[in-house]
């Protein structure tokens, strides 16, 4: 190994532009990995923040990872929309669930005196939404029975709502107008960032029965559920099926028409997506690392050619020839191998940049650079295999007479 990496050192420039596929591959490799890393992990929170560990939420259409728009379109007109009597069918005969409540959303402008917002997330919600998904509030409170039994016209809203229409002092107890109606703010969330440039605090909650007395209750519902404890989390997904099934006089044969899902399954949809893409991603860093295998194997060959007299001298002084093999396997090991440490280090400073410059989510993982070093170094040696048998088949009198 010191006698491989002094034959690099002796010849840098060669080195590197042997070594430039495997560095490109390797790194790009890694980046991809480490995308999909970040990603993961990223989803996995925003997923279980939103759904919440231990919930699980009923849809019209669950089509998450799905890429067949036909699909989707044959879902939706075969689904009827979720409607508040089954919401109250539900919450009168689970008992694996502690808490239910169901929501509906849709865009709206919001303004205060000549500031307005457009596009702004309206949420009909019930009071338990704060629980279930978690809400935190940063000033005044969430929604709560009263509000939603005498359909209030009261107001939670986002922290980008509060910075644009209430740049100063306390919004609670304020007015705003959504779509040409006044609501008095009773309470401000905490800030939860974006999601991929996307704003989670661009959002107005209000009483879902106040939705329902202003838009009607038949379009875009969808009910949430926070299980006894994850241990029952399946299990009441399980009975929250039975009985949307059994409300909607569903035969034993027939499939579900709603969809159904919790944060567990949502994350491993979501990772089977992103295994896909990873994996497709592999197959095409695969045929740069061959590239790079082939320059390495044709440089190797070049290495035995000039270095034919030192091949006789050791063998005439009694290398065998598994130690000249052994010899020329190594040096294209310890090429390819530091091939791939340099583009590791390439992959950390890209993750480094994109992490700091852009919204995306990217994580190095400790598999990714062992992967990265490993296959590029299973690489130099399988492309170092016939340079090394060559070598080592050098007949030791022809070998020293070659440079005579």
């Amino acid at each position: 190994m010191w006698v491989a990496a002094s034959g690099l050192r002796s010849s840098k420039l060669r080195t590197f532009l042997t070594l430039l596929g495997i560095i490109l591959a390797t790194a790009t490799l890694i980046a991809v990995m480490s995308v999909v890393h970040g990603m993961n992990r990223y989803v996995a929170q925003i997923i279980t923040e939103e759904v919440g560990a231990d919930a699980f939420h009923v849809e019209r259409v669950m089509m998450v990872g799905e890429r067949n728009p036909k699909k989707w379109l044959e879902l939706r007109r075969r689904n009827p929309p979720l409607t508040p009597e089954e919401f109250d069918f539900l919450k009168s005969n689970i008992t694996l669930a502690k808490a239910i409540g169901m929501q509906a959303f849709r865009m709206v402008p919001a303004h205060r005196g000549a500031e307005r917002m457009e596009g702004v997330l309206l949420r009909g919600t019930s009071p338990s939404l704060g629980m279930i998904s978690g809400m935190q509030v940063d000033r005044g409170r969430f929604l709560n029975d009263i509000d939603d039994r005498h359909r209030m016209f009261v107001a939670f809203i986002g922290n980008d709502v509060k910075q644009r229409l209430f740049p100063v002092g306390d919004p609670v107890g304020k007015s705003l107008d959504v779509q040409g109606r006044r609501f008095e703010v009773i309470g401000v969330a905490k800030a939860r960032g974006s999601i991929f440039g996307e704003s989670q605090d661009n959002f107005v909650a209000i009483p879902i029965e106040t939705y329902f007395k202003i838009y009607g209750s038949r379009m875009g519902l969808a009910f949430h559920a926070l299980a006894l404890d994850h241990e029952h989390l399946y299990q009441a997904q399980d009975q929250a099926r039975m009985l949307l099934r059994a409300f909607r006089r569903l035969g034993p044969g027939q499939e579900d028409n709603f969809g159904i899902a919790s944060s567990d399954s949502l994350v491993a949809m979501w990772d089977r997506m992103t295994a896909a893409i990873a994996a497709t991603a592999v197959a095409v860093v695969s045929v740069f690392m061959v590239v790079g295998g082939v320059v390495i194997m044709n440089i190797m060959l070049a290495v035995v050619t000039e270095r034919t007299h030192e091949i006789g001298i050791r063998k005439s002084v009694g290398a065998r020839r598994a130690d000249i093999l052994m010899q020329f396997l190594v040096e294209s090991a310890v090429m390819a191998a530091a091939g791939g440490l340099i583009g590791v280090g390439l992959a950390w400073g890209i993750a480094g940049l994109v992490r700091n410059l852009t919204p995306v989510p990217m994580e190095l993982p400790a598999s990714a650079v062992f992967v990265g070093v490993a296959l590029s170094a299973t690489v130099g040696l399988f492309f170092g295999i016939y340079p090394a048998r060559q070598a080592s088949k050098l007949d030791p009198i022809a070998a020293l007479r070659a440079e005579l």
